[in-house]
């Protein structure tokens, strides 16, 4: 059993960053994948990032690349993603969640254990 909680969402300007943080309890933090998706009202959950489980692999959606990163601190049993740049579009609720498989997946219907998601909120 994983228990997850985000934190480091709220309001900031077109342009300006966040990092998100993601708190996971449980021994075996080290050996799940870990993503970050979101939700903005009206539509599906997307996948936003991931990582597996040493932190040698990432994954970003196309829309996100090159502007957020996913790290990791496995004793810390944290996982991480800064968001640079950060667009209006962005606005959403971040779920952090962990995946058993080895291997990266991008759907969120793969992933095991979810947070309870944090607000970010970008204003034009």
């Amino acid at each position: 059993q994983v228990q997850l909680v985000e934190s480091g969402g709220g309001l900031v300007q077109a342009g300006g960053s966040l990092r998100l943080s993601c708190a996971a309890s449980g021994r075996t933090f080290s050996s799940y994948t870990m993503g970050w998706f979101r939700q903005a009202p009206g539509k599906e959950r997307d996948f936003v990032a991931a990582i597996n489980w040493s932190g040698s692999n990432t994954n970003y959606a196309d829309s996100v690349k090159g502007r957020f990163t996913i790290s990791r601190d496995n004793a810390k049993n944290t996982v991480y993603l800064q968001m640079n740049s950060l667009k209006p579009e962005d606005t959403a609720v971040y779920y952090c969640a962990a995946d058993r498989a080895i291997v990266i997946r991008t759907t969120r219907y793969n992933y095991d254990y979810w947070g309870q998601g944090t607000q970010v909120t970008v204003s034009s």
